[in-house]
Order: C-alpha cells, then structure tokens, then sequence
C-alpha cells in the first residue's frame, strides 16, 4: 500500500491562522517536503515549525533558478520542468514505500502555490487530499480593514508579471483587485494602477499578518523596497475608508525604533546571509565605516551616516539616537559584528542611562577567519583561537602574553588586525612571541581582500613568513603542531589530537 500525498496550506504568515487540521498533518506525516530558494531558507518550514516532531523526514526542494539566468538549454522554463520533475521524482520514492507525505504551501497550496506542481505529476498516482489555507489576499484585506468585495461586485485576481497594459485593461473594467507576484514586478504594476484611473485608492500591503508586515498608499511606496511576499490591493468602491488600520500606521507589536547591528560577511556579497540583507532593505537610515557602507547597494530612500574607522563610540552614539527618534538604524560591519567590530561598541554606549530603551539587536556575519580557511580547506578543525594584534585598546604586552599562552597550548590562531601602517612593527614582535614556543615548520596561511576584488592566499610557515608581505587588509591563520598541508596544497587540523 502506497503512502497519502497531502498538499497544506499554512496561510499568510500568522501562526496562529494555520488551521487545526494543517497542524495535525504535519505532526502526523512521515515526510515534510518544502520549497525553498538557493538561500535554502524556507518561509514554509518556519511557519510549520511548531508541529514538527522528531524522526520526520524533511525533503528540501531547492528551486535551481529564481529570477536570475540560467544556462539551461531548455532555458528558465526547462530548468524549473527538470526541477519540478525530479522533486515528484523524490516524493514518489517515500509514497512508493508506504510514507505519508505533506507538501508545505504558503496560503493555499492552490493559490499561485509551487504544491500544484507536485499535483499535477503525482495526484493521479497515490491518494492525494489538498487542505486549503487562508490567502494572503484574505490576508491583506483583513489588515487594512477594507471589504475586498460586496453583493454583485467582481474581484480579479491579476499576476503582476502580465504586461502593464494588459494589467490596466483589467484593472479598469474590473470592481476590485489582487495584484501578486510584485517585486521586481512592481514599478510597471504602480503604472498600470495609474493608467487605470485607479491609483488613488490602491493598497500596497506586504507580509501581511506577520510582526513585519506593512501597509502603505500604492503611489507613496518606493519600488527598491518592495519584497516578493507583498500585492496590491484595490479595495471595493462601495464601502469607501473604513475604521481599520491606518495605511501608515505602526503595525502592533512594532518597536518606534531599534538599532540593528549588521555583519556583511568579509568581501563578496554572496557571503551576506538573507537575514543581514533583510535588516539592510528595512532600516531607515545606515550607519558605518564609509569602505563598508559602500558595499551595502544604494536605496534612495535610506540615510547613509559614513565614518572613519576610529570612531567606534561616536558612531554607536549617533546610531542610538536616531533609534530613539523613531528611525530603523542598520550599524554596519564587516565580517561578524561580534568579532572584533560595532555589536560590542553599540551595546557598550547602549548601556549609558541616556540610551535606556532602545533596543538593539546583532545579526551574524561570517568571519574573516572562516572565509581565509575556507579558501584553503580546514586550518580551524580543531580547536582555535582568535586574537588581535592591534593595541589600540588593549597593551601590547598583553597581547604578546596572550599569543604566548595560545601557543603554548597548541591552539591553531587566527590573528586580526596584523600590521598597520601606525604600528607596522608589531607582527614582528608577535612572530618572535610565536616563535619562542612554534618550530619554524609551522604552517601558516595568509588570507588578503579575501571576497574582495583582490583576493590573495597563500600558505607558508612562521619561520618563512615575513612580516613586509603583511598589511591590515590581511588575515594569518598559524596552525597547531598537528596542522597539515596535503599534496594537492590544501590545509588541515585534524580532529583527533595525539595522547
């Protein structure tokens, strides 16, 4: 006997709207099958989250292409058939041997939902049932608290990926829309509203019933801020403004302004997590060293506050006060905010009794340390420290006692901050501390701009390395006695130490 395929709705975002019977299945499957992007984070998996139980199996279907190019030969269609094809492929292998599977839908698994595509290759082949979901256009409607339609009026239900003129045909003739699929969609969408005569009393609502939902005038909302989950609304003429959230109101449970901390990962920008990016795309004004907001892509909408990099303090104070006028402030770092950059700087002054109040939050970023290891295999498998060698804020002899000390236990070093133009003299010093307790056979790697445009590794040994080949925009990782270097130039810690 074959499993039951089960498409579930989850609805638009609110825990709370996922039905009794969505909650149910998912506790009772045997396999929970959700889509996702390259990024691999799936808004589906977190809202089904708390019904999940241990020993399910998760089928991740990652989506070969979204909105970029492809080198397909069947072009973006062709890639996603092939995908689509192999996902049923997968999913037909757990209900040939007996499992239960639900597929994970946002909204309603038939509502513009990837389940149908599931449907359409297995529904003929197993035992199939489709639990619906409450629509983001249901959604949408309840949060601005406007009737979408009454007695004989007709809702249009419109992709915003049809051409502009088409949409404004429709939009005309029609009593009230939905228009889906925005983003990058949305310029020609707002012109479409506008051509139709009908832009003065269209929504824009995104993330609706979500703690970060947002709800605005179709024609006051700029287009680089508009994300894939958001529509346009075009409520029924009939009921006219009604008593309800406010369009731009402040959603409950929304903060009047909070400092977030930001890590931008090292150099490339594919090394900046989806949740960074996120922050980056909401706040309202940016704060930062100026090289690193310049990575950060323009938004005419955000203030940028550019700094020198020694101005820690003033900077984190800057920050809080916007915050504390109301603003979404965005303090960005490079790497890991907590290593070495802005999070402990912003929570030091955030503890002043003048800045009572505003919140602040740290997003991870990754490392420096692991982006250069990474570059050369698996320097930091064991245990490992980080140091910095700058003595701005700390001795120097502090510094060359705690290098000793490291050493001394065998701890593979990742050294920051490694030579500057003021203190050029001080990775010598450090060698020399190195040195006292490494042999000279040592490996250590060099990691520069690592990401960036001028990415340079290379691997020596403490006895070889000189210290004039080294700058600030460098990155030393100095192995243990265990660490390795195979034929093939790669570098290793193992796991296992002797004794």
């Amino acid at each position: 006997m074959t499993g039951r395929l089960y498409g579930v709705g989850l609805g638009p975002g609110d825990p709370e709207l996922v039905t009794v019977k969505a909650a149910r299945l998912i506790g009772a499957a045997d396999v929970v099958a959700f889509h996702a992007a390259r990024h691999g984070r799936s808004v589906a998996r977190a809202l089904a989250a708390p019904y999940l139980r241990e020993g399910q199996v998760e089928e991740l279907l990652v989506y070969p292409v979204t909105t970029e190019t492809t080198d397909h030969p069947g072009g973006y269609q062709g890639a996603i058939d092939e995908f689509y094809e192999a996902a049923a492929a997968r999913l037909a292998a757990h209900l040939d041997a007996g499992r239960d599977v639900v597929v994970l839908a946002e909204g309603d698994p038939f509502f513009y939902g990837s389940y149908m595509h599931m449907h359409k290759r297995l529904a003929r082949r197993y035992p199939t049932e489709v639990v619906p979901g409450v629509t983001s256009v249901s959604g949408a409607a309840a949060v601005v608290g406007r009737p979408l339609v009454e007695r004989d009026e007709v809702l249009t239900v419109l992709p915003g990926t049809l051409p502009a003129d088409e949409l404004a045909e429709w939009l005309a003739t029609t009593d009230s829309a939905a228009v889906m699929k925005l983003g990058r969609t949305f310029e020609q969408v707002r012109e479409a509203f506008d051509a139709a005569g009908v832009l003065d009393r269209a929504l824009y609502v995104e993330r609706a019933t979500t703690d970060r939902q947002r709800v605005a005038p179709l024609a006051d909302v700029d287009p680089a801020t508009v994300p894939y989950f958001s529509l346009a609304l075009l409520p029924s003429p009939l009921t006219g403004p009604t008593p309800g959230p406010s369009p731009d109101a402040v959603e409950p449970g929304a903060q009047a302004g909070e400092v977030v901390v930001v890590g931008l990962g090292p150099g490339a920008r594919g090394w900046t997590t989806p949740e960074a990016a996120d922050a980056l795309a909401c706040a309202d004004d940016l704060v930062g060293y100026g090289p690193y907001l310049d990575r950060v892509p323009a938004n005419p909408r955000q203030t940028r506050h550019p700094s020198d990099n020694r101005v820690e303090a003033e900077r984190a104070a800057h920050a809080l006060e916007l915050a504390a006028s109301g603003r979404r402030v965005a303090v960005v770092s490079s790497g890991d905010p907590g290593v070495f950059a802005m999070a402990a700087a912003v929570l030091e002054v955030a503890a002043r009794p003048e800045h009572a109040g505003v919140r602040v939050r740290v997003l991870p970023g990754l490392t420096a340390a692991q982006a250069v290891a990474s570059r050369v295999g698996a320097p930091l498998g064991h245990d490992f420290a980080v140091i910095s060698l700058s003595d701005v804020l700390k001795p120097l002899d502090v510094v060359l006692d705690r290098l000793r000390s490291a050493a001394a236990a065998d701890l593979v070093l990742a050294l920051y901050n490694p030579r500057s133009k003021a203190r050029p003299h001080q990775l010598a010093k450090a060698l020399d501390a190195l040195r006292e307790v490494r042999e000279p056979e040592t490996v250590v790697v060099v990691g520069r701009d690592v990401g960036g445009p001028e990415e340079e590794v290379r691997v020596t040994t403490l006895g070889d390395l000189d210290p004039e080949t080294v700058d600030m925009r460098c990155l030393l990782l100095v192995g243990s006695s265990q660490t390795r270097v195979t034929t093939a130039g790669q570098v290793y810690t193992p796991r296992r130490y002797p004794g």
